[in-house]
């Protein structure tokens, strides 16, 4: 028997509010511009906000307005907050690498995707098994949708007295590469000082971790812990400072497959951090949903300022039902992966970010890169180096 675990947070993790902020503020300069360059940074901490980086927007943006209404919508008192904003506008020695590619410089521009360069230097992976229809690791699928349902559950009043800030963690066991049965179940949530703990338990357990065990077919034979510290009385900011991009599994796959190091929230879709990640992703999907295997990541490599990827590696852990090589050469004929290609490609410059922010960028249906089909097309490129 082996076991994955992973973990995920709500929306008032103090670490997820900055990553939220940080696309709130992404969203708003997008409004105004759709060619906003944002590499935003949060940090919060009890009773401050600090929003710091680079922002160059045709309009003008509000972002401490910005930052009053992500608190508000997520749970905490934005009255309770000092906001102090210090932003400047990119470098212009990184717009020019962007604006003109390497390729450009060195007149070897074929088309206008040719023209636009990375935004940052870096490899980027994607990943998708066919364990879940999500195309993700059951550890990740399950505590991703407690975290959700614990934020449904406190703005719904579904388990009254409990606060925004809370975590998940789920333990699978698995045999023959095949989820069985979970082993365990962590949760901690912000309640109440006059909460009772044992109904806190026995809510958080008939309202939210049965339903879901019974919708995955997994017996209720599992260790639960519910806030096994005890009291979580001050939770959010005021108890832990948060930081964006500090979530890199939680946003991505667990821990159960790579990851290039490279946070997402706050950052427009020029840094391929986060469209390259969105692109392996898909490219990924698209190979797991072809049946060309049943497991794969996609390395993507990048250097900032050039167009073209460095490196295109595909890994099938065993599953492919043709040689790597082949799925690698049929990738590179079906998928543009330049960046300017991706973003327009993914429709990345439309101003929904918030939207992916909290519980996983790839959880199957939020995203256009959970949606883009290019299976036939794969498998016809397949056939074509296979013959």
């Amino acid at each position: 028997m082996k076991y994955k675990t992973a973990e995920s947070v709500c929306k008032g993790h103090p670490d997820k509010l900055c990553d939220l902020i940080a696309d709130a503020i992404l969203d708003a300069c997008l409004e105004k511009d759709r060619s906003s360059r944002v590499a935003c940074e949060v940090m919060a901490t009890k009773g401050k906000i600090f929003v710091c980086g680079e922002i160059t927007c045709a309009g003008r943006v509000d972002i401490r307005a910005v930052v009053r209404d992500t608190l508000r919508k997520v749970g905490y008192n934005p009255l309770g907050y000092l906001i102090f904003v210090y932003v400047h506008r990119q470098s212009p020695d990184i717009a020019g690498g962007v604006d003109h590619a390497l390729e450009s410089r060195n007149g070897e521009v074929e088309d206008i995707f040719g023209s636009v360069g990375a935004g940052d230097q870096g490899t980027v992976y994607g990943y998708a098994t066919r364990e879940t229809w999500m195309r993700q690791p059951l550890p990740v699928v399950i505590t991703n949708e407690i975290c959700k349902r614990l934020d449904d559950a406190m703005h719904d009043g579904t388990i009254r007295g409990i606060g925004p800030d809370g975590k998940a963690q789920v333990t699978v066991a698995y045999k023959d590469g095949k989820p069985v049965a979970v082993k365990n179940i962590i949760v901690s949530v912000q309640h109440k000082a006059d909460k009772d703990l044992e109904t806190l338990r026995r809510e958080v357990i008939t309202e939210i971790l049965y339903p879901l065990l019974d919708h995955h077919k997994m017996g209720k034979d599992v260790e639960i812990l519910i806030n096994p510290s005890g009291r979580f009385v001050k939770g959010g900011p005021a108890a832990d400072t948060g930081l964006t991009g500090r979530k890199l599994m939680v946003d991505t796959y667990g821990g159960l497959a790579a990851h290039g190091g490279g946070a997402f929230s706050g950052k427009d879709p020029s840094k391929v951090d986060r469209s390259g990640a969105y692109m392996a992703r898909a490219v990924a999907r698209n190979v797991v949903g072809a049946y060309l295997a049943e497991e794969c990541q996609v390395a993507i490599s990048y250097a900032i300022g050039k167009a073209e990827p460095t490196a295109v590696e595909i890994e099938t852990f065993g599953t492919a039902r043709v040689d790597e090589e082949i799925i690698r050469k049929a990738v590179l004929d079906v998928f543009d992966l330049r960046p300017a290609a991706i973003i327009s490609l993914l429709h990345l410059r439309t101003p929904n970010y918030t939207e992916t922010t909290a519980y996983g960028h790839f959880n199957g249906y939020k995203g256009s890169w959970e949606n883009l089909d290019k299976q036939d097309e794969l498998r016809k490129a397949v056939a074509k180096y296979a013959d």
